[in-house]
């Protein structure tokens, strides 16, 4: 589905860059919307219905939902999502983005393992048989399927040269010997070559995204490395990567712009082969995404509107529903995937366009002036994505294990900031090491560490849901982390205790009001 994703995420980028109200917000295919999609699937699969139809039902039945709260004025809500519900549902979305990152790493090990018990008299012994073993003749067992697939090779049946190598997987043949694994010969060395790739490019992203602050080169040299530290660190990587020559696994992009699978068009039915009722039954799930839909988005733009970041721009949270509504249905007739605000790439957007102070003194830390707000960035982002489906000739050299190591990144640079995990390091800071937030100086430390482990254990149940068989009770579990806040206020914390830990002034803010208090 790669070609439906490039397509749906330029199709609704654009128009949502162009005519939403907080330009700066990314959209993406989230994971909670792919959790309610892979639920949705099996779903399918078990009861024997056709995925798609019934997809486009639920997706159009969403969007007429999603119009609904945005004729509702339901957006004016998210004055109860507060910090302690943001950065629980954003901690959640940068960890999965580390996970997933890991997960593929792991992967390739399974792919590409290391031949543990190797002998230097085997260790390039294998061969190619028929997946039927009888020799070089087909066997009795062999289908018809297979025996059309052998002649439309352009070998005879009973003379296909199984020992070539190259011929071995395309002719549906598998590999034996000492030095085979389960998805073929042992390759030496890629595995390994990953490890570094997906690390280095942790490494050097990171190292080059705080480049703006070294001693080297002018200021904006230095700028200009930091802005596109990502671009760089990958340009870096492709190169050092085909130099040495080690065949790791590279990115696979359509060079044809059509559906993936053969058996379906552009426009997508909501009936299909389904039974009528499925339009009408279509509604219930449909509430669900609405619900998700709503909170994933919501939460997204209620982070990037933080009063820290200093916007001069409204917010527009009305009018950035309204287009992720619209273009949740045309995702959805055209069997498109589903896109709504991006937590993680969101916030790595606008880090990116952050602007501080030129001139300071020897020592200084330049200081956070605003962000530079416009639409063009965003633009640029999903035409550019647009466009890379005839870029395949460049694209086939960027090794997977690279982009894995930019997920990484993204992930956990988007943890900076969050006063949750601030909070979370102070279990292990004595009293005198801890650093001057103003949090405590009006709340007992004690009190900070409970609504710590509330708010982790929110993040827990939350993660432990995503990953187990009640993944469909998701969105309502999101949901409910506004209430949980809502019930802190009737316990051991105080307003004025609670103003402090889950109040959206920026720090540098609050420490301004607090010496005028004090002088006064």
């Amino acid at each position: 589905s790669a070609i439906e994703s490039l397509f749906g995420a330029s199709l609704t980028g654009v128009a949502f860059s162009l005519f939403a109200g907080q330009p700066l917000t990314i959209l993406g295919s989230t994971g909670p919307v792919l959790v309610f999609e892979k639920i949705l699937f099996k779903f399918c699969k078990d009861y024997g219905l056709s995925y798609l139809p019934l997809r486009t039902s639920i997706g159009l039945w969403t969007a007429f939902l999603c119009l609904v709260l945005v004729a509702t004025d339901a957006s004016s809500l998210v004055c109860y999502i507060t910090r302690f519900t943001e950065e629980a549902f954003a901690a959640l979305i940068c960890i999965i983005f580390i996970y997933e990152a890991l997960e593929k790493l792991f992967h390739l090990g399974e792919v590409f393992p290391v031949n543990m018990h190797n002998n230097l008299d085997t260790l390039t012994l294998y061969m190619c048989v028929n997946r039927f073993p009888c020799g070089d003749k087909p066997p009795n067992s062999t289908t018809a399927e297979m025996v059309q697939h052998w002649n439309q090779s352009g070998f005879a049946v009973d003379a296909i040269p199984w020992s070539s190598l190259n011929m071995c997987m395309e002719l549906q043949g598998d590999f034996v010997g000492p030095a085979c694994s389960h998805h073929g010969p042992y390759i030496p060395d890629v595995l390994f070559w990953s490890i570094i790739l997906f690390f280095s490019t942790f490494f050097l992203s990171s190292f080059l995204k705080q480049f703006k602050t070294k001693r080297y080169f002018p200021t904006k040299v230095r700028s200009t490395i930091s802005d596109f530290a990502i671009f760089l660190t990958i340009m870096v990587m492709v190169l050092v990567d085909y130099v040495v020559g080690i065949p790791s696994p590279k990115l696979h992009v359509p060079d044809r712009f059509e559906p993936t699978s053969k058996h379906r068009g552009w426009l997508i039915s909501p009936l299909g082969d389904n039974p009528w009722w499925t339009l009408v039954a279509a509604a219930i799930p449909a509430l669900l995404c609405t619900i998700l839909i709503f909170m994933d988005q919501q939460i997204t733009a209620v982070i990037i509107n933080r009063k820290e970041h200093r916007l001069k721009k409204g917010c527009g949270y009305h009018l950035d529903l309204l287009v992720v509504s619209l273009m949740l249905g045309v995702c959805s007739v055209m069997g498109l995937p589903w896109f709504v605000a991006a937590t993680v790439l969101s916030i790595s957007h606008v880090n990116s366009l952050k602007v501080e102070s030129e001139c300071s003194a020897p020592g200084e830390q330049p200081k956070f002036l605003g962000i530079r707000e416009q639409r063009v960035t965003g633009l640029m982002i999903f035409v550019l994505m647009g466009l890379s489906v005839f870029m395949t000739n460049v694209l086939k050299f960027i090794p997977m294990p690279v982009l894995y190591g930019v997920f990484l990144y993204m992930g956990v640079s988007s943890l900076k900031g969050i006063q949750f995990f601030d909070r979370i390091k102070l279990f292990g800071m004595p009293a005198k090491h801890q650093p001057d937030l103003i949090y405590l100086r009006y709340v007992p430390l004690w009190k900070v560490h409970v609504f710590t482990m509330i708010q982790l254990t929110c993040l827990v149940l939350l993660w432990v849901i995503k990953v187990s068989a009640a993944a469909v009770v998701f969105p309502m579990m999101v949901l409910a982390l506004v209430f949980v806040r809502k019930m802190l206020d009737f316990t051991c914390f105080t307003k004025r205790e609670l103003s402090w830990l889950d109040d959206l002034m920026p720090e540098s803010k609050k420490k301004e009001d607090d010496k005028k208090k004090e002088n006064e």
